[in-house]
């Protein structure tokens, strides 16, 4: 489906564009390309408007711009072409016809493209490009209606006026010659997909003889192709959005793998159910990138060279578009992703600030009461150096995470992987928190799996202990009550990491009954430079890192991190895995064992 223009992401050298500070300024329009281009809303008012030949006919911005088509220049048949303009707004999908516009004294014939214009969530206006297919200036009399629209040579011009089929309808399919050059610049025009996609499909449909043609979205590799955009006749069934399973589909399969084929933009018969068909693919470098299927009434009627070479021209045209709508979405995508990567590490520069500015003073403030002989005995001079120490650590480990986050994001992190002992690492880990769980008055709780022998993990010792103390760090920091649970369970599934093969792993876990965090704010938290809440970092200290970095050790180390909290004030609960260097012997083994003997025994 076509998606409307959206005004704050387009560019500005498309069918998209960025609306100008002044709004009746044509430079933004005629920048487009187009021979006419305005903005207009669904009573059918000016908000910009740029023609290449306004001033031949004198015709200023300011007699345009600000007042409705009634007013001004304006289609023959008013009604029924702002009919046309609201059923775009309504349907949010472009739409092409053949209008005749007059100044009040001459009349011009166009070819327009309506495309509807997103503005936030809403669609109130739309951009009307237009190619002028021929002028005339009579003195007195109208134009002839038949040099405009061949289908009406028996009507006058009065009732001409009058026919839907006049004014605004389909471009007739004899006008061939000169449709394709306009679908082809309105597809160089394009940079987004479904521009293209619409654009292709209706040109092709127009100007050819066809009762269906659709265009498929495929990338190699793809097993089915599906319809993203279609022009039909009426009575015909609609197929968009249908796929069709290639391994079904032979002919067309064996289009796309044919090299020689997609290399010569291909043409060729295909066969869908009881439909006899063309189809023509679009390709870039080698690669094909869409199918067009195209169905006429007649099976036998076969496609004159003329026909042929407008597929042709047109299906090599679309390859190349949708490679650059492709690059200049991911462009888009990277700029975006670059931008908010920019905003998160200005929140996060602004934030840490004060983390590193808090220590730093501290150590100066109680390193300069020693110096200026403030203290009053040898014991308070302890003090003194025994805070400006503490102050110090702090701030070593904030600047510790800030290098390390800046060793993962620059892939420079390099890991010693060996066994460890889980038993070991809890107990350093007990010795590290205990003290501060105790001044906090909470419970702090370790269970591991019984076995009968040490479970040994494989990973690097001081990244793990680095792991477990930002999770407690975490834990402890936002818990007032209750406490803080660190639990251990073997996997027995295997697993394989840097090509090796390992037994199972051992999850665990670390819980604690502290504020936890909202729903809508936990896709934040594994966020380079993202904190869930600024005041919330500012209360209770730190970098807003610790998350980050225990993901990416963790993940360097072969396992991964979940997070899981039901909401604020409700606790919270991560959990990570780490491979087994082997697998232990679990004590309800040896049980089960010595069961199924005393059973055999019986």
């Amino acid at each position: 489906m076509t998606t409307p223009i959206d005004f704050h992401t387009a560019s500005a050298t498309s069918t998209s564009i960025t609306p100008p500070a002044n709004q009746g300024d044509g430079g933004v329009l005629q920048a487009l390309g187009a021979e006419l281009a305005f903005i207009q809303d669904g009573a059918g008012q000016y908000h910009a408007f740029y023609w290449q030949d306004a001033l031949r006919y004198g015709l200023s911005l300011a007699e345009v711009v600000g007042r409705t088509m009634e007013e001004t220049f304006a289609p023959v048949d008013v009604t029924l072409y702002l009919e046309r303009v609201r059923q775009v707004l309504d349907d949010a999908r472009p739409t092409l016809f053949r209008c005749q516009f007059t100044d009040g004294e001459l009349f011009f014939d166009f070819e327009l493209t309506l495309s509807p214009i997103l503005r936030g969530e809403t669609i109130s206006t739309l951009l009307v490009m237009g190619r002028q297919v021929s002028v005339d200036r009579p003195e007195s009399n109208l134009p002839r209606v038949d040099e405009y629209y061949p289908t009406s040579t028996s009507q006058t011009p009065a009732a001409a006026v009058e026919s839907p089929d006049a004014i605004a309808r389909p471009i007739d399919r004899r006008a061939d010659i000169l449709f394709p050059s306009q679908v082809a610049q309105n597809i160089r025009h394009a940079v987004d997909l479904e521009t293209i996609w619409q654009q292709a499909v209706w040109g092709l449909g127009s100007s050819l003889d066809v009762t269906r043609c659709s265009i498929c979205s495929y990338n190699p590799g793809d097993p089915s192709i599906a319809v993203m955009e279609e022009y039909i006749i009426e009575g015909m069934k609609s197929w968009r959005g249908r796929k069709f399973d290639l391994k079904e589909c032979p002919e067309i399969q064996n289009v796309l793998t044919r090299l020689d084929l997609v290399e010569s933009s291909a043409i060729a018969t295909v066969t869908l159910g009881d439909l006899c068909g063309t189809i023509a693919l679009t390709s870039d470098r080698g690669k094909p990138n869409s199918v067009l299927l195209l169905f006429r009434g007649d099976f036998d009627a076969p496609w004159n060279p003329h026909e042929l070479e407008t597929i042709a021209e047109i299906a090599d045209l679309v390859g190349a578009a949708i490679a650059h709508a492709t690059l200049y979405r991911e462009l888009e995508e990277a700029r975006q992703a670059a931008e908010e990567v920019s905003r998160l590490k200005s929140n996060f520069l602004a934030n840490t600030s004060h983390e590193l500015r808090t220590p730093l003073n501290g150590i100066l403030g109680f390193l300069k009461l020693i110096v200026d002989g403030m203290a009053d005995d040898p014991e308070e001079q302890m003090e003194f150096i025994e805070e400006a120490y503490r102050s110090a650590e702090h701030l070593l480990n904030i600047i510790n995470d800030i290098l390390d986050i800046a060793k993962i994001e620059s892939g420079k992190m390099q890991l010693d992987l060996e066994p460890v002992v889980l038993a070991e690492i809890l107990d350093h880990l007990k010795s590290f928190a205990l003290a501060q769980v105790q001044q906090k008055n909470l419970y702090f709780q370790i269970h591991v799996p019984p076995t009968d022998d040490e479970v040994i993990l494989f990973c690097n010792y001081q990244r793990l202990l680095q792991v477990l103390l930002n999770l407690v760090g975490n834990a402890i920091k936002f818990t007032h009550e209750g406490g803080i649970t660190i639990a251990a369970e073997i996997i027995k599934k295997k697993v394989r990491f840097q090509n090796q093969e390992f037994a199972g792993s051992v999850r665990i876990q670390v819980a604690d009954t502290g504020i936890g965090v909202s729903l809508d704010r936990q896709d934040k938290l594994f966020q380079s430079f993202s904190q869930i809440d600024g005041s919330r970092t500012r209360q209770y200290g730190g970098t807003g890192l610790g998350l980050v970095i225990s993901q990416k050790l963790v993940e360097s180390m072969g396992g991964v991190v979940h997070f899981y909290s039901m909401g604020d004030g409700l606790g919270a609960t991560v959990t990570f895995t780490i491979p087994l260097y082997q697998a232990p012997v679990m004590v309800s083994d040896d049980i089960d064992s010595l069961c199924l003997l005393m059973d055999s025994e019986d």
